[in-house]
């Protein structure tokens, strides 16, 4: 009997080891377990460092919280590393037939996901970045936001896919309402009615000037005179209130011009098929040195014209505006209407469908009698219109011409248009994504000026964080390739 018992004390503490390793997640390799140990205590140490340094909380509550973020992530790493044992343990066992399902399927998962990893990583490296080289920074409420930006990216990435038809629309709106939520988190005041004000005002300017890139873009096309028009219609306003033309005639000859511009746009281009980018850039090229040519004439400042806004002008754009006796700026209100008026417009009317017919297919759209040059040219003679609006607005708003004033609309103009998810190849979008880009642009402005970074710094983040975010809503193939 003795014996017998003795014999089942291994086997019991053997029972015991693997009972234990059922409840707790202990890798094979004890090197894994001691690295997984050491990452921990990094962990830990850098936790105490900031949160010691950030004096928000006490020390017994730092400590605490530093044990359990070390036994959080030991426990995480061990997990990770017991499931790479057993899948080493599966591949082991399986033959060649399943190695190959394997491996395929884990080409479709990354096919599938690769997007958001690649997102997902960029972000990191930016937070890492960051941290590393801004001191102010370095807080527990920036890390806590770029963990919820992460989460909320994943989940809209995730839930995107069962919108067919309105996924960029909804990524773009999961995406504006984390930027929302993490700026009014991150900055004191972000939600006060003089910021939200200011953003709404800045997204007007963006939104009207992006009218014509919306339409030029729906066709396949681009249009990059937009900035140049932007600016030549700032400084030529105030040059002819300056030479004594009355403010409306010279507000409405300006929006003519703008429309001259864009008619030559749209015919030059048509003509030479597949050369709008080079066309509207060099058109843009011309017409802001032929307007510094006549505006600086008796004049020592070139690209420079000063004089007096009228009141009108300054009211619809200035950010003390009013509307109504609101304090809210017209340019906003105008912006609201043209918004409703463009996506009415292009959904409910046969422009609008023609539009996006030709965008779509060309040569089934010619044979259904659409007249391919009338709606391109259209196209961008709106487009330039609304830019020399758009300069006549900013003109109000700055009380100063300046050349340059439209040189920040070369870019944005596009962002806006893409992140929204309009296509570039034309056939597929609309003014109402535009708008939810214009919103994620301005917003993102407003959340880096908040932070107090400067504008190298600005510019570094505004352009990374495009990529992603245009990665990410992976826009669907062209509407020829499904026809």
């Amino acid at each position: 009997m003795a014996d017998h018992s003795s014999n089942n004390v291994p086997s019991q503490k053997q029972d015991n080891t693997i009972s234990l390793a059922n409840v707790l997640p202990i890798p094979r390799s004890r090197i894994v377990l001691w690295v997984n140990i050491a990452l921990s205590l990094i962990v830990a140490t850098i936790g105490f460092g900031v949160g010691f340094g950030e004096g928000i909380l006490s020390a017994q509550q730092i400590i605490l919280f530093g044990i359990i973020s070390a036994l959080l992530l030991f426990l995480l790493l061990n997990y990770v590393a017991t499931i790479f044992d057993a899948r080493s343990a599966i591949e082991r066992a399986e033959t060649e037939a399943q190695k190959d399902d394997r491996q395929r399927q884990t080409k479709v998962a990354w096919r599938n996901n690769r997007i958001m990893a690649l997102a997902m990583i960029s972000l990191l490296i930016l937070y890492l970045l960051l941290t590393a080289s801004i001191e102010e920074f370095r807080s527990i409420k920036n890390l806590i936001a770029f963990l919820v930006l992460e989460l909320i990216l994943l989940f809209a990435f995730k839930v995107s896919g069962y919108f067919a038809s309105g996924r960029s629309a909804f990524i773009g709106l999961i995406v504006l309402g984390a930027l929302i939520v993490i700026s009014s988190f991150s900055i004191e005041g972000f939600l006060s009615a003089p910021n939200v004000r200011a953003i709404l005002l800045f997204a007007a300017f963006l939104g009207i000037a992006s009218v014509g890139q919306t339409l030029v873009a729906l066709l396949g096309g681009l249009d990059l005179s937009i900035p140049f028009v932007i600016g030549s219609a700032n400084i030529a306003l105030l040059s002819l209130i300056s030479a004594g033309v009355p403010s409306y005639v010279a507000f409405g000859f300006v929006l003519v011009l703008g429309g001259a511009v864009g008619f030559l746009n749209g015919v030059m281009s048509y003509k030479l098929q597949g050369q709008a980018l080079i066309v509207t850039l060099g058109t843009g090229f011309a017409v802001a040195g032929f307007t510094q040519i006549m505006t600086s004439i008796g004049s020592a400042f070139a690209g420079n014209v000063f004089g007096t806004v009228p009141g009108w002008l300054s009211n619809l754009a200035a950010m003390n505006g009013r509307f109504l006796g609101m304090k809210i700026p017209p340019t906003i209100i105008i912006w609201l209407v043209i918004a409703i008026v463009m996506i009415v417009g292009l959904r409910m009317t046969a422009w609008g469908r023609n539009l996006y017919a030709l965008g779509g297919n060309r040569g089934a759209a010619r044979l259904l009698g659409i007249s391919e040059l009338k709606y391109w040219v259209a196209c961008y003679v709106i487009s330039g219109v609304f830019a020399a609006l758009t300069g006549s607005l900013l003109l109000g708003w700055s009380g100063g011409a300046f050349i340059g004033v439209g040189d920040p609309y070369l870019f944005t103009t596009l962002a806006a248009v893409v992140i929204g998810g309009t296509s570039l190849l034309g056939g597929n979008g609309g003014y109402g994504f535009t708008v939810i880009g214009v919103l994620v642009l301005q917003v993102l402005t407003s959340f880096l000026l908040g932070i107090g970074l400067q504008y190298e710094w600005q510019q570094f983040i505004f352009g990374l964080l495009i990529l992603p975010m245009v990665a990410l809503y992976g826009r669907s193939p062209h509407i020829r390739a499904t026809v």
